[in-house]
């Protein structure tokens, strides 16, 4: 049996954080900015530009996103954090007409993202990142989590589609579904309101 352990991404563990992305998927590319940039700016940075992005974010704190370590080894990524540090969130249509939640509200969080590099995969690790997530925003006094999952019990998926996670696993962790964004792409919510 494998001993899986979750820590925040702080300027110590940018080395992790980076061999938890690369291991597969879109990670080594995006670096995490997908939510965090414009779409404009997304397109006009270069991958190793996010790169920096993401490491200064790490330095500035507090830590955007949890890593799993899987025997010691990093092994997978979640961003968690304010929907107001997420740019994109706010500018997406239908997020924006989907969520009941004031997009200013810094005591919104959303979880937007997830790596697991490609050997350590079926193994429970994005389920374990997420229960991680919902704790670390409880204790950094998040009022509400939301989170944009596919449903991938309708229609077929490239496994790049699910770096969001699956409607499924936020269901399992207490999440409701609270709209439907497009078909297949529900918003979901866990209040965790005392």
């Amino acid at each position: 049996m494998s001993e899986v352990m979750i820590e925040p991404a702080t300027a110590e563990r940018w080395d992790d954080v980076q061999h938890a992305l690369t291991g597969g998927g879109d990670g080594k590319s995006c670096q995490c900015a997908w939510w965090t940039l414009t779409n404009a700016d997304f397109n006009k940075t270069s991958a190793d530009e996010r790169r920096e992005l993401l490491r200064d974010e790490i330095q500035a704190g507090p830590p955007p996103g949890l890593i799993a370590y899987v025997d010691g080894e990093p092994a997978g990524w979640v961003r968690i954090g304010p929907r107001t540090a997420q740019v994109r969130l706010s500018r997406t249509r239908n997020i924006v007409s989907t969520t009941t939640e004031p997009l200013d509200d810094p005591s919104v969080w959303a979880v937007t993202c997830f790596v697991v590099r490609r050997e350590h995969r079926k193994q429970g690790l994005t389920t374990a990142l997420l229960e991680a997530a919902v704790d670390y925003a409880k204790d950094a006094g998040a009022r509400m989590i939301e989170a944009y999952p596919v449903d991938t019990s309708t229609g077929t998926h490239r496994s790049n589609e699910l770096y969001i996670g699956t409607l499924a696993t936020f269901l399992a962790a207490g999440f409701t579904e609270t709209g439907l964004r497009k078909p297949g792409r529900p918003l979901v919510a866990l209040s965790l309101a005392a």
